[in-house]
């Protein structure tokens, strides 16, 4: 199952009332409602007529990726709305939310807001209310001099400067290194890091990009030069995108692999509750170290080792990038490998019954953007497992 759409949640709330008043005076006056705003419009006189106030509860449970949607679809819509004062703007806007509205319940994702039942029981409510929201963008900057920066409550805007190099938080949360003059310092060191349930980007002073996942750090020199070469130290989990420079190979160090390239786009995971280190290439060309063995690799392949040989296979590279792009894509992967990316993201631990298998495979696709009890729904539609949540400890069973 796969959930699209944004993180950026708006603190907006709807008047249903008003929508619903909103559809019926639409469709006296104009009888042009579109066939899903029609549906629309039976099913909250239904639910109007038993209980509306559940919906409130399943919006603040279930903020799925739809209704992220919807909001920014209210969003947008009240922004113009405010931009012109005619009267015949409002009922046009809230015709735009029933339109936006009408995709959640009509297409099955609005099952939490629409059921047969329409009631809430006490047990449902506690659930709802200790669910564990998703990850968000964080993480933690520590520079030469041991200050350490805390980047989501820091403001857009310079956040310091070491000896020829500046360092900036942008408008969009990403850190940007930049080099001011040649005459940089070599030995100041820098540390990102980020903990379970966050993930961060920067971009050094070369231009390479980097994405770092959950429960991952980055170390390097703010110059990022380090004897003609630019290195950098990974432990966990991230995604490159690096920049060109021939005469400076860009170098990734973890504590089983040396990754080598000149200019390329790769994946490294080197968790330490990981079997091995795997470095996957998505473009370009990339040479892995590992003991005395060496291995240059092609894209779509991926470099397996644990401090001795490596094995090079073929991957499916979705599987692989799969957090960068907010997702969890999890079609035959294996289960517990799966439920460790889970647990990173989520915070939580997993505790599995001696009934499980170790070999079964995990499906589907779904958004990181969802809230625990949604993944883990999703997960349990095969049949395979059942989950139990008890606080930040998830039980697994067969």
């Amino acid at each position: 199952m796969r959930l699209g759409g944004d993180m950026n949640e708006k603190n907006k709330s709807i008047d249903w009332d008003k929508l619903l008043e909103s559809l019926q005076q639409a469709q006296q006056e104009e009888k042009n409602l579109t066939t899903a705003e029609l549906e629309l419009l039976d099913k909250l006189k239904a639910i109007k007529s038993e209980s509306f106030d559940l919906l409130s509860g399943y919006k603040d449970y279930h903020r799925q990726q739809r209704w992220l949607e919807l909001k920014a679809h209210i969003a947008d819509a009240e922004k113009h709305a405010d931009e012109n004062t005619h009267t015949a703007r409002p009922r046009r806007l809230w015709i735009r939310i029933a339109a936006a509205a009408s995709i959640i319940l009509v297409s099955g994702i609005g099952f939490y807001f629409y059921q047969g039942s329409k009631t809430l029981t006490i047990d449902q409510v506690q659930q709802l209310a200790s669910d564990v929201a998703p990850g968000k963008q964080g993480a933690t900057l520590t520079l030469a001099n041991g200050k350490k920066i805390r980047l989501t409550e820091a403001a857009n805007g310079k956040l310091a400067s070491q000896s020829g190099v500046t360092i900036t938080k942008s408008a969009n949360g990403q850190l940007i290194y930049q080099i001011e003059n040649s005459n940089a310092n070599e030995n100041q060191v820098n540390t990102l890091s980020t903990t379970s349930g966050e993930t961060y980007q920067v971009r050094l002073p070369d231009g390479s990009d980097v994405w770092l996942n959950s429960a991952s750090s980055l170390t390097y020199k703010a110059s990022l030069n380090e004897q003609g070469k630019r290195i950098v130290n990974l432990t966990g989990e991230a995604y490159f995108q690096v920049a060109k420079d021939k005469a400076h190979p860009f170098i990734v160090k973890t504590n089983k692999q040396e990754i080598e390239v000149l200019g390329t786009h790769f994946n490294v995971n080197s968790y330490n509750d990981e079997p091995a280190v795997a470095t996957t290439l998505v473009e370009g060309s990339v040479k892995v170290t590992s003991g005395n063995s060496k291995q240059t690799i092609k894209p779509g392949e991926q470099a397996k080792s644990n401090g001795g040989d490596i094995k090079v296979n073929e991957v499916d590279i979705e599987n692989v990038t799969d957090w960068k792009e907010g997702d969890f894509y999890l079609n035959h992967v294996n289960f517990k490998t799966a439920m460790r990316k889970i647990a990173r993201w989520y915070n939580v631990e997993i505790i599995y019954d001696a009934s499980v298998p170790a070999d079964i495979e995990s499906g589907g696709w779904i958004s990181r953007n969802n809230k625990l009890s949604a993944v883990l729904e999703s997960i349990e539609t095969s049949g395979l497992v059942h989950f139990k949540v008890e606080g930040n400890k998830i039980y697994v069973s067969k």
